[in-house]
């Protein structure tokens, strides 16, 4: 019964995607910034929302909409946002063959890994299933690895998926602290004796660059140093990774050196120690993936799972991505890491806002997306349940710039055969 119901929504939306407007009314409507509607309306025209509304508030004429999709007891949620991933620039993790996002070099800011993004990825039908619907495709390796774009997990290709081109650099800020072992075999961590060397190979790096950007006249061109201008006047991001307390501050203390307005630190862990010192530069964190360990012994077993709350009290602007082992395939559990910040202090319209709003105000794309709100991109998912919850999350429908995208993959396909062979009512 629930395929039949799914396959009729579908092919309702399917039918209606060209029309001038949609209508979908008695749905609860989580807008994003923390506000939730309950038997709400929201209206797309074209590709864009063109009303959202308690059903009390406002008088609606059904006649002036081409299609209206009924969807009582479902929710609708903004589309999620995986940042800081290397979806759609990685296959199989154990192919190397079907993995470009690293390339050869310690300083590639000229690398844009929006050229590399395969829309035809596999993986990217698996995460789209669960509501993740724009990732921020990023390279790794290396000192500098490159240069990020915001693309939809849907598209012909990487020109017709692409929504924000070259939106950042990213930095693997030195770190003075080297870890050893690993999470079932852990060793003690020592100074990093490469530390002074790296900083300052970075440090010349940097000042060669903002020279660069500064000339007047150029006899040559460098494409290292063209791809840092954006950070250095304001129309790029600056990414840096740093988990430690020293490293963070070293980090902010860098980039403000050279005049730069937009700071990101990836990753964070003892972000929630210094939160004065990130307000008061007005710095935003990308914290890394929940479900994981501490590094140190003496930490509290579930310190990482309290971080959104810790940064969150102190008024620190941060967002949930999911950098690591298997990050690309586990893009798809980013709406579970917000609901386990939702059990460890968050609401669940704030762990929410982590995934979608917070993420795309840090990305710079909020003028377009991360919230239900009209003028913005029609891209939204309805599910009959609670997204952050396992055993509630059920999408049945998802949109992307007011289009209908197919919720079907190799896996909910291999599921549906195997059903059937076994008699199995899903």
């Amino acid at each position: 019964m629930r395929y039949f119901i799914l396959f009729f929504f579908t092919s309702c939306v399917l039918l209606a995607q060209h029309s001038k407007r949609i209508l979908f009314k008695n749905a609860t409507v989580h807008i994003g910034n923390g506000e939730v509607i309950e038997n709400a309306y929201l209206s797309i025209k074209e590709n864009k929302i063109d009303m959202v509304s308690n059903a009390t508030n406002v008088r609606i004429d059904i006649s002036q909409f081409d299609t209206t999709i009924d969807v009582f007891g479902k929710h609708i949620y903004p589309a999620l946002i995986a940042p800081n991933c290397i979806l759609g620039l990685q296959e199989a993790e154990a192919v190397r063959q079907t993995s470009d996002y690293n390339e050869t070099g310690n300083f590639n800011p000229h690398v844009r890994s929006v050229i590399a993004y395969n829309a035809e990825s596999k993986i990217l039908e698996t995460v789209k299933t669960n509501g993740v619907l724009y990732t921020q495709s990023t390279p790794r390796g290396g000192r500098i690895p490159g240069t990020s774009s915001i693309l939809a997990t849907v598209g012909w290709n990487w020109e017709d998926a692409v929504l924000k081109m070259d939106d950042g650099v990213h930095v693997n800020f030195p770190s003075m602290i080297e870890k050893h072992g690993w999470w079932a075999e852990p060793e003690p961590n020592s100074r990093n004796k490469q530390y002074d060397n790296d900083l300052k190979q970075l440090q010349e790096f940097f000042e060669n660059a903002y020279a660069y950007y500064q000339s007047t006249t150029v006899s040559e061109q460098n494409l290292r140093y063209d791809a840092m201008k954006g950070v250095f006047n304001g129309s790029k991001n600056l990414y840096l990774k740093a988990d430690y307390v020293k490293d963070i501050i070293s980090a902010v203390d860098f980039a403000e050196k050279f005049k730069i307005k937009k700071i990101i630190i990836v990753g964070g862990k003892d972000s929630y120690k210094i939160t004065s010192f990130l307000k008061k530069h007005q710095v935003a964190i990308m914290l890394n993936r929940l479900h994981d360990l501490p590094d140190l012994p003496e930490q509290p077993t579930d310190i990482l799972y309290k971080l959104p709350y810790l940064l969150h009290k102190d008024s620190v602007m941060f967002c949930l991505q999911n950098q690591g082992d298997m990050e690309a395939m586990n893009a798809r559990n980013l709406p579970f890491l917000a609901g386990t910040a939702a059990a460890y202090g968050l609401t669940k319209e704030e762990a929410l806002q982590s995934i979608s709003l917070n993420a795309a105000k840090i990305l710079g794309v909020d003028s377009l997306i991360g919230s239900l709100e009209s003028g913005k991109l029609a891209s939204f998912i309805v599910s009959e349940g609670d997204i952050l919850d396992m055993k509630t999350n059920h999408i049945t429908m998802a949109f992307i710039n007011g289009q209908a995208i197919s919720l079907t993959n190799f896996q909910t396909d291999l599921y549906k055969k195997y059903s059937n062979k076994l008699g199995i009512k899903p």
